[in-house]
């Protein structure tokens, strides 16, 4: 599984999302030019203290990752609001790159037509999008799960579960 970012805007989102590949043990491909410098230096003033453990993979443009991505024989599986099957309706494989868009304005057509398949979050009408950050978190979360590719300790079972009855929800 890899997470791939298509000339991504914003430094703190880049670096949320690469501690979230250190973390999940998902490797991280940068399609480039960013829009911002993608040094060390600049990915570090952002938050980013995991990246010695991130496996970080720099492309100089997408024909670039186009190439590396047919080498491995991988499926590009692009996250947009322009798609129409919703991301809990894929069936996803150890050997997809789950790709997010620039902030600012998506991925153009040519990635659109090199993707496998296309997916969306769905919201609520009338809202527009999920940070970057926050819609990589749920698509590889939910492409983990359904490939068994959580690799870190089971959780801790807990003492005494919560009753329904113990909950309180507000609208």
């Amino acid at each position: 599984m890899r997470i791939a970012l298509f000339e991504p805007d914003i430094p703190q989102n880049t670096g949320t999302i690469m501690r979230l590949a250190a973390c999940l043990g998902v490797a991280v491909d940068l399609v480039e030019p960013a829009g911002f410098p993608t040094t060390d230096r600049a990915f570090r003033r952002a938050g980013m203290d995991y990246l010695d453990r991130v496996r970080l993979t720099r492309h100089a443009s997408f024909d670039a990752f186009e190439a590396f991505r047919a080498a491995r024989g991988l499926r590009l599986v692009l996250f947009t609001t322009a798609a129409a099957m919703p991301f809990l309706e894929h069936a996803f494989t150890p050997d997809d790159v789950l790709m997010f868009g620039r902030e600012t304005s998506g991925v153009p057509e040519h990635v659109h037509a090199a993707a496998t398949a296309r997916l969306v979050i769905p919201l609520r009408p009338g809202l527009r999008s999920l940070n970057v950050a926050m819609a990589c978190a749920m698509a590889v979360g939910e492409a983990l799960r359904q490939t068994g590719g959580f690799t870190g300790p089971a959780p801790a079972r807990q003492e005494s579960p919560v009753a329904a009855s113990d909950l309180v929800f507000r609208d």
